[in-house]
């Protein structure tokens, strides 16, 4: 039996964050990943995937085009997608997840067609398409845009490679045509791509599967298309998201935190801003240590891709940066509308002002935060504002768990493994249905 997602989360600050706490797989690697499984010819087993409802709804899209999905324990799972024989994915799916254009590119490579709704997700601002759409035209596609799904097809009868220079280093873009263009016939060069570490994992991932893949991690991949791509096992990297608002959740609350079981290189520049506010910071091979006793005041913060300061951060950082000393400013590169949470944090007493004009924040520290009901508008600013509420004075309500489900695995037991004190704020509704690899879970499987 499961238990139905509450959307209420409460925190009471105060509390020292202290101890040690193990961070979960990536969900921004895990879910191309996942996509990348409808090419296998065999079985995919992939451990370390985190229970979140973003992997529920990406399993039940894979189901729907026919693939066969078991969660096998330990949060690992196995894809068998010889039975997939649809190229048209449901909108009802797709819409609640920007990661589902991620099978656009296995859907080209395997079938030379695909049709997909345009991307859904969080509303963060602008999600153009015409990047991916650039690669797909450039490996021999015609792609056109028909009541509101994207629509490619192979003008050949395999994809050819290309040579691809990106206007930007999108990763959503850099996915999809690595992915389509493992199994093209041909080499495919992509330029000016991201490098992110999730973008890595995938690459890593397909060369388990048998492709050839070269300069994942710098700005120019090269890829030789393969015949065919073959089952493996593989563990998802370390979600360098969560681990950094491990972190950030100890640094307000002033503590001594250690996040274990990640890969500290993905976080260096977060870290350099931690140690630009005082924050004192140690690392291993698989670990990273906070103690934020000694704050000096705040830093200035700007977004980029990687090795830049993840966007998907900023609002963890912002939190933080609303009890240091002084003045710092946080400039958003990467999404137009992301500052939505900040008229939250004002109802929290942070004192912070975005000028539209260079879609930047001045926050001017407070000694204090307030406890006071606010409204996640996404999942991250929902991290955000829980990592705000650690450190306020009373009770926080923050109203929207669902957000952050998406992207935490049981994030208020992470916390409460550190001395904070927060939970769901009621109890929970009973459902029936099995739902496998939730069924150990408080989140259900979501379906169209």
């Amino acid at each position: 039996m499961l238990d139905r997602l509450e959307t209420t989360l409460r925190v009471r600050g105060g509390a020292r964050l202290e101890g040690s706490v193990a961070t979960h797989g990536a969900k921004n690697a895990a879910l191309p990943i996942m996509a990348a499984a409808l090419l296998a010819k065999g079985t995919v087993t992939l451990a370390r995937v985190p229970r979140i409802t973003d992997v529920s709804v990406m399993w039940s899209l894979l189901e729907a085009l026919g693939a066969r999905i078991r969660y096998e324990g330990d949060n690992t799972i196995t894809i068998d997608a010889s039975n997939v024989a649809s190229y048209r994915a449901p909108y009802a799916l797709v819409r609640k997840l920007a990661a589902s254009f991620d099978i656009v590119g296995p859907l080209l490579g395997r079938f030379g067609r695909a049709e997909v709704p345009l991307p859904g997700g969080c509303v963060l601002g602008t999600r153009a398409t015409d990047m991916h759409e650039q690669a797909f035209v450039a490996l021999g596609c015609e792609v056109r845009n028909a009541h509101g799904y994207l629509i490619a097809e192979s003008k050949h009868r395999r994809l050819q490679g290309a040579t691809i220079d990106f206007r930007l280093p999108s990763v959503g873009a850099t996915k999809n045509a690595m992915l389509a263009a493992s199994v093209a016939e041909g080499t495919t060069t992509l330029k000016n791509v991201a490098m992110e570490p999730e973008v890595v994992d995938l690459a890593n991932f397909l060369v388990a599967m048998g492709g050839k893949i070269q300069g994942q991690g710098t700005d120019t991949i090269v890829v030789e298309g393969v015949d065919e791509l073959h089952g493996t096992e593989y563990e998802i990297i370390p979600d360098r998201i969560v681990t950094g608002t491990l972190l950030l959740a100890g640094a307000i609350t002033r503590g001594d935190v250690t996040v274990t079981r990640c890969r500290p290189e993905h976080l260096r520049s977060t870290l350099d801003k931690f140690v630009e506010c005082g924050v004192v910071t140690t690392t291993g091979e698989d670990w990273i240590r906070v103690r934020a006793d000694g704050i000096t005041g705040g830093t200035d913060v700007l977004t980029a891709p990687h090795p830049g300061f993840p966007t998907d951060l900023q609002p963890q950082m912002v939190g933080f940066l609303t009890t240091c000393p002084g003045t710092s400013v946080v400039e958003e590169s990467i999404f137009n509308a992301r500052f939505s949470y900040v008229n939250e944090l004002a109802r929290m007493g942070a004192d912070v002002k975005v000028t539209m004009e260079s879609n930047a924040a001045v926050i001017k520290g407070v000694a204090q935060l307030s406890g006071a009901p606010v409204e996640a508008p996404d999942i991250r600013a929902g991290a955000g504002l829980v990592v705000a509420g650690l450190a306020a004075a009373g009770e926080t309500e923050i109203i929207g768990l669902e957000y952050i489900d998406r992207g935490y695995e049981r994030l208020e037991e992470l916390l409460s493994d550190l001395g904070g004190q927060v939970q769901r704020s009621s109890g929970v509704t009973p459902l029936v249905e099995p739902t496998g690899f939730f069924e150990t879970s408080a989140y259900p499987r979501v379906s169209a």
